[in-house]
């Protein structure tokens, strides 16, 4: 395995993801202490963020992988894989965009937005862009150009915390000397529509650093080539939206399983913890960035399937390591969103827990990719979204958020044990289940460590948490540096 490009590239895409994730999840304290937790207003950014992941997962269709497939096939040209991809998905954004913005009115007042249509229009620009952008991405991931990847990630991060900044803070200091600020603020649900308005900006700057691919993507239009892109990607579209579902099903469903304000602070709140608990999707999102490339590089290698039983148990070890972090360092963390949010925040290990069991499900899902049996992914992604979808109508109006949190743990459980006990028949990996299962035992005896007190009813001051906690932690990292010295 190529571990050394391996952890280089992760290390570089980690760090556009991480960062520039982190200077965003610093709007989130921000948010959370400019919006009071019973206005409701960061609901309305919980439940329309929401909506944006599924429709961006339907717009891009499955294409970046598609892309990566393609571009490393035998007999295939890559520049004009890319184009005809980047084509494909122009267009359908475009036919997107022509149908909300036609029937604008109908679509928000479905939505519940009646009184904003433009917070839905805007969003549908950001979404479009968005998917285009995904396939010039995925280009620059396939050519092994983490350092660009990451300048232009940064691109859109750091102005748009700018903007936001101005926003919650520039703007309400210059009231008395503009009114008409004030006017705009108040209009706009006191700041919350506006953050809807800097993305769509910062969005669009992105665009400018993408002119030299757009040229590149100037090549015919292959029919033949996109009849063959559209057979490999259909089950990847399922694949993404029911992969996508598992993640924001329950932002969407909540507003209508719990109506009223009740249930927009109920979502606010859910949505505020959740943020801390994503320290884990941000290393699933740097890992794949980096290994999917590889693997797909690697794809015609006898080595495969050692590269895919190392890449699982660097993966499960490291996001087990984060899993833990967060959990003993949790009376510092919880500072990061306004005290009246932190009755959300028992939420947060499950959440967790459910974001590991989808980046194994990750891990897992090469061997149909591999084999070119994307349907199976399809199939097990679907039936992981109905479970989390059924738990989630069954338990909100009764348990509220904890139904959320709790639908996300059952239906990525569902579907990484079926990828695992299927997978194994299709397309057999020497997974080092002995290295595996140890580290999951010795996480799960930390966590209960940690956590027995408060479940019996008392709780540990918080520095005798953190500094207990720090102690396992470092014996856990003392085992995971062995194992990998054994690599």
């Amino acid at each position: 395995m190529r571990l050394k490009s391996l952890l280089k590239d992760t290390a570089i895409y980690g760090l556009s993801s991480i960062v520039g994730r982190f200077l965003n999840y610093l709007l989130v304290p921000l948010y959370t202490y400019k919006i009071a937790a019973e206005s409701g207003g960061y609901g309305i950014v919980t439940n329309l963020y929401a909506y944006t992941a599924l429709l961006l997962a339907l717009l891009t269709f499955g294409m970046e992988t598609t892309l990566l497939r393609f571009s490393n096939k035998d007999g295939e040209d890559p520049r004009r894989v890319f184009g005809t991809s980047l084509k494909l998905v122009g267009g359908v954004c475009l036919v997107f965009l022509c149908l909300v913005f036609g029937f604008l009115g109908p679509i928000s007042g479905a939505m519940g937005y009646a009184a904003h249509p433009e917070y839905i229009g805007c969003m549908a620009l950001i979404v479009a862009l968005d998917a285009t952008q995904a396939i010039m991405f995925a280009k620059l991931r396939l050519e092994h150009k983490p350092v660009r990847f990451m300048l232009l990630k940064f691109a859109f991060i750091i102005p748009n915390v700018l903007l936001n900044l101005f926003i919650f803070l520039g703007m309400p200091a210059l009231f008395s000397s503009v009114p008409v600020l004030q006017d705009v603020y108040v209009r706009f649900d006191y700041g919350v529509g506006l953050i809807f308005f800097a993305n769509l900006i910062c969005t669009s700057l992105v665009m400018l650093g993408f002119i030299p691919q757009m040229r590149e993507a100037s090549v015919r239009f292959d029919v033949a080539l996109a009849k063959r892109l559209l057979s490999y990607t259909w089950p990847l579209l399922l694949l993404s939206l029911v992969g996508i579902l598992n993640q924001v099903a329950d932002k969407i469903l909540f507003p209508f399983l719990m109506p009223g304000e009740e249930g927009r602070v109920q979502l606010g709140i859910y949505g505020a913890c959740v943020k801390i608990a994503m320290i884990i999707a941000l290393l699933t999102q740097a890992f794949r960035y980096a290994y999917e490339p590889i693997v797909f590089n690697d794809s015609r290698s006898k080595d495969s399937p050692e590269t895919l039983a190392d890449g699982m148990k660097y993966f499960i070890i490291f996001t087990l390591l984060a899993f833990l972090a967060v959990v003993v360092y949790m009376p510092l963390l919880r500072h990061f969103i306004q005290p009246s949010y932190w009755a959300g925040l028992g939420v947060v290990p499950v959440v967790m827990m459910a974001e590991v069991f989808m980046g194994v499900y990750f891990n897992l899902s090469f061997w149909y990719k591999l084999s070119d049996q994307t349907w199976w992914g399809a199939v097990m992604s679907a039936t992981g979204a109905l479970v989390m979808i059924a738990v989630n109508v069954l338990f909100v109006p009764r348990i509220g958020y904890w139904a959320c949190a709790w639908g996300g743990f059952a239906g990525y459980g569902t579907s990484m044990l079926l990828s695992f006990f299927i997978g194994r028949r299709r397309f057999p990996v020497p997974y080092d289940t002995k290295a595996i299962c140890l580290f999951t035992l010795l996480a799960a005896a930390i966590f209960v460590a940690v956590s027995l007190p408060e479940w019996c009813g008392g709780e540990l001051t918080p520095a005798v948490q953190m500094g207990g906690g720090t102690i396992l932690l470092a014996g856990y990292s003392a085992l995971a540096w062995k194992e990998i010295k054994k690599s």
